[in-house]
This record gives structure tokens, C-alpha cells and sequence, in this order.
């Protein structure tokens, strides 16, 4: 649906975007991550067509950003990181104000101020002024905005940025129901709202793209070294490391702190670091069953999206 080919943004000699090639299919929430700087905005800004790019290509379906601008912007709803409102309007009045720049009049225009009302959980502010909301609620309201004309494509930049946990949810819910029917972009350096609402996590560092995956795929993604966990009963300390760095592929094997009671009854945990191309899991269980060890928990431990984060972004200054 959208394709980025080759785009980059400089500001004098500063890259921002560096020749960045993006696909993003209909139907996808889609989170973009980085550090602040990266140019998470300044790509959506391009996007969206309020910055020229310095290079490269934006296709969206059959129109391109150069020669089709405005039938561009009819696709898209854009709610950048403030939302853009009128603070002494009340809400009712705001988005009736939004509805007639739109073009939209009579039944129609109630039916859809109703409708993102009800999809925006605005029905106890509409005759608040905008000044007297909350953060949370002002963004509901510039999200009903972006919302007006039914756009296909949604792009948020940090929508829940500066809100507390119960409005975050309250946003992330939001997303995931519009997401039901629309291609949505989210930009955020909040990992746990991209694991939590995002079909797909799009990286980027210094202007350029350094990953691009599904949250589970990113986590998998283990370049050959991983983590075994073990717990087992019965088994000294010094043979089980010397048992089990005798396999091929693991590095090291480091004790992991029980309780007492665990302690007590002779149970240690241990964590293997492991570097291999296969999955060891079964060797390290034949060796087990080799033993008079009794297994009490084996699983391999997967990368958290934080600490991916922040390997594909380490050193930025």
C-alpha cells in the first residue's frame, strides 16, 4: 500500500533520514522505534507530505508524493506528537468545526462526530471546552480529528507520549480497534505499547533502518546466541558446569540465585549461554538423563524487544 524507496532528508550537512527503503502493507499497525533523533518524525513528516525529501521516492496505492500530493493527503490522518487544537472551543464545536473543513454536512456530518465520539470515548467531554481536558482526553479528541474523513491510513506520532499508565491503555485500546480497518503507523520510543498494540516493528537508528520484523520474529532473532534456562534437584554445583560446558555449543554456565528453601532442599538454577546455530534444549536434556538429576524446569529464554532496542541502537550519542 505504501512504498518508501531511497528516502533521505538532510538539514544542511545533518542526515536525518538516511536513504531508508520501506514497504508497509494494508491492514498493518505498524510501530517505528528509535531513540529521540533518530528521525522517526521527520520520516512521517515526509510522509505525510510536510517536508520535501531531500532523495528518494513515497508511493501510497497509485499516487506518488511529488506528483499527487493532495490525493496523498485525502488517504492519510495525521495526528503529530501535540495535537493541533483549539483550546477554547468545547469539543462538540471543535469537531463540528473539523467536520464542515472537511466537507462534510447534514446527517452526515452527525452520524460521523457520533460515531468518533463513541470510538474516542468523548461522550462525557463534548461540551467541555478543550482547555479543561486532560492529556488524555485531548489527545482522544485530535485522534478524532485525524479520524473525520475515514482515511485509510493512520499515522500517530508519539500518541502516548506524556500520559499516565490508565490513558495509555486507554490510547493503545483505541489503536487496536481502529487498526481493525485501517492501515495505522505509530511512532514511539515506548517499547511496551509497540509489543502490545503492533502487528510489526520497524527499527531505526541515525536515519536508518537497522531492524525490520514482527515483535516475535525480533525476539527470536538470536544471531546464533542464546539463553538455557535449568532448574534441577540432586546435582552438584561444580560437575553440572563441568558436565554441561562439555557440550558443543555452550559458552558458559552461570548459577542464578534460588531462595533458601530451594537452596535447602538441594535445587540450583542455572543459566546457559549458549552458541549455536541449533537448538541445544535436547542435548542438554540427554545429558540430564544420563545423570541421577531429577529436571525440574528446562526453557530457552528469549530476547526481551528492550534489550534488542537497545543493542540496535547502542552508541547513539
Amino acid at each position: 500500500m505504501i512504498h518508501i524507496e531511497d528516502l533521505s532528508k538532510y538539514y544542511h550537512s545533518l542526515c536525518a533520514v538516511d536513504h531508508i527503503t520501506l514497504d508497509i502493507h494494508k491492514g498493518e499497525i505498524l510501530a517505528i522505534l528509535g531513540p529521540n533523533g533518530a528521525g522517526k518524525t521527520t520520516t512521517l513528516r515526509m510522509l505525510t507530505g510536510f517536508l520535501r525529501p531531500t532523495t528518494g521516492s513515497i508511493r501510497v496505492k497509485n499516487y506518488t508524493i511529488d506528483e499527487h500530493p493532495l490525493e496523498i493527503k485525502r488517504l492519510l490522518g495525521y495526528l503529530p506528537e501535540s495535537a493541533p487544537l483549539y483550546h477554547e472551543m468545547l469539543v462538540y464545536d471543535y469537531l463540528d468545526f473539523v467536520a464542515n473543513i472537511r466537507q462534510l454536512n447534514g446527517d452526515k456530518k452527525l452520524a460521523r462526530i457520533r460515531h468518533l465520539a463513541k470510538l474516542c470515548d468523548l461522550h462525557s467531554v463534548m461540551h467541555r471546552p478543550i482547555s479543561e481536558l486532560s492529556k488524555g482526553f485531548k489527545q482522544r479528541v485530535g485522534l478524532a480529528h485525524a479520524m473525520m474523513d475515514d482515511p485509510e491510513i493512520l499515522i500517530l506520532d508519539e500518541p502516548t507520549s506524556g500520559l499516565d499508565p490508565n490513558q495509555i491503555i486507554e490510547i493503545r485500546n483505541i489503536i487496536q480497534e481502529i487498526g481493525k480497518e485501517k492501515t495505522v503507523i505509530v511512532s514511539t520510543h515506548i517499547l511496551s505499547e509497540a509489543e502490545a498494540t503492533c502487528d510489526r516493528v520497524v527499527i531505526i537508528n541515525r536515519g536508518k533502518i537497522v531492524a525490520d520484523s514482527s515483535t516475535e520474529m525480533l525476539k527470536q532473532s538470536t544471531d546464533g546466541e542464546y539463553l538455557v534456562n535449568l532448574s534441577v534437584l540432586n546435582a552438584d554445583l561444580e560437575t553440572a558446569r563441568s558436565e554441561f560446558l562439555c557440550l558443543l555449543g555452550v559458552v558458559d554456565v552461570t548459577q542464578m540465585r534460588g531462595t533458601n528453601k530451594e537452596e535447602q532442599e538441594g535445587i540450583i538454577h542455572l543459566r546457559l549461554t549458549c552458541r549455536s546455530p541449533e537448538d541445544l534444549r535436547g542435548a542438554i536434556y540427554q545429558k540430564i538423563k544420563a545423570t541421577d538429576w531429577i529436571l525440574l524446569e528446562l526453557c530457552q529464554e528469549t530476547k526481551s524487544l528492550e534489550n534488542i532496542f537497545r543493542e540496535l541502537t547502542k552508541g547513539e550519542g
